[in-house]
């Protein structure tokens, strides 16, 4: 049987739920700010259900997120804060299980999710992402940058964050959000295979943010690179033209009621019968899923590393 890393669910939706507020552009930084410890009870959760893997509530933490709502002079405030609330987590869990979880740094995508004509040129984006590898990477057992949806922006990631990663001795890995109807195409339409140019720097290739079915096609051709890969779907009907406006909030897309526990780790423990080794879950994918997945995984005589 195999090893498997079991990463988190989704941290938004989660804290949308728990903290009642209503969707903002920021809703997953804002909350940091408005409910500080809900965070940490998130991570605290998931790395109960079974995760191995606690994803710092980073991803959204970019200046052109943060400026036009008057924030980005929180900038490394708010990595500083995720970063501890995630480390408060693994403390906790270590000193009450024995068992030890990384901390991936997450980062996202650069202008907005899903949209990879709004990614910035390749200078100021190797730029961007430097800023945050170096903040993340002392503090981090990886850097992983999400929701990757083209080449330019998978290239960029690479070249911004590896100086910081090599410093500090740990991986860099990338995860892409692919087409829901086709999974073998970034949401840029540019084939999985194109990633071939950045596959030797990174430790892991995974997909992220899709349907569950697209992972499923995802699944050969991520293989095909040669590096250790995985998946982690989301739990949306769809990724809607209202949430692909500017600013948009969480309340343009809806989960579907039938992605249950039990549905979910089906499709996760197909992931792993056709080579995965790192699985998870992304948006409306929260902590009975992951222990769904982990009560599977070890029934199925797999360790969970």
């Amino acid at each position: 049987m195999a090893e498997i890393t079991l990463l988190d669910g989704g941290m938004g939706q989660e804290l949308i739920r728990r903290a009642g507020d209503a969707p903002h552009p920021l809703w997953a930084t804002r909350v940091m700010l408005d409910h500080p410890g809900l965070v940490q009870a998130i991570h605290a959760d998931f790395l109960t259900a079974g995760a191995s893997v606690a994803t710092a509530n980073t991803y959204a933490i970019h200046h052109d997120r943060l400026a036009p709502f008057g924030e980005d002079h929180r900038f490394a405030d708010l990595h500083a804060a995720a970063l501890d609330e995630a480390h408060a987590a693994c403390d906790a869990h270590h000193a009450a299980t024995g068992q030890r979880a990384r901390i991936a740094g997450a980062t996202g995508p650069l202008g907005a999710s899903y949209r990879p004509e709004l990614f910035p040129d390749h200078t100021a984006a190797v730029a961007l992402y430097a800023e945050v590898a170096e903040i993340l990477a002392p503090r981090c057992d990886l850097v992983l940058a999400e929701t990757v949806a083209s080449l330019a922006n998978a290239r960029a990631f690479v070249d911004g964050a590896a100086p910081a990663a090599r410093a500090a001795g740990i991986p860099l890995w990338i995860a892409v959000t692919v087409e829901d109807t086709d999974g073998t195409r970034l949401r840029s339409g540019e084939p999985l295979a194109a990633l071939a140019e950045v596959a030797g720097d990174v430790g892991a290739i995974l997909a992220n943010c899709s349907a569950p079915e697209a992972m499923d096609q995802a699944m050969p051709h991520l293989a095909a690179l040669g590096r250790p890969f995985g998946a982690y779907a989301n739990g949306f009907r769809q990724i809607t033209s209202d949430f692909l406006k500017d600013k948009p909030t969480v309340d343009a897309l809806s989960a579907r009621p039938e992605m249950t526990p039990a549905r979910y780790a089906d499709y996760a423990l197909g992931w792993v019968a056709q080579g995965a080794r790192i699985i998870g879950g992304c948006c409306e994918v929260g902590p009975a899923h992951i222990a769904e997945i982990a009560r599977r995984l070890r029934e199925a005589g797999h360790r969970i590393v």
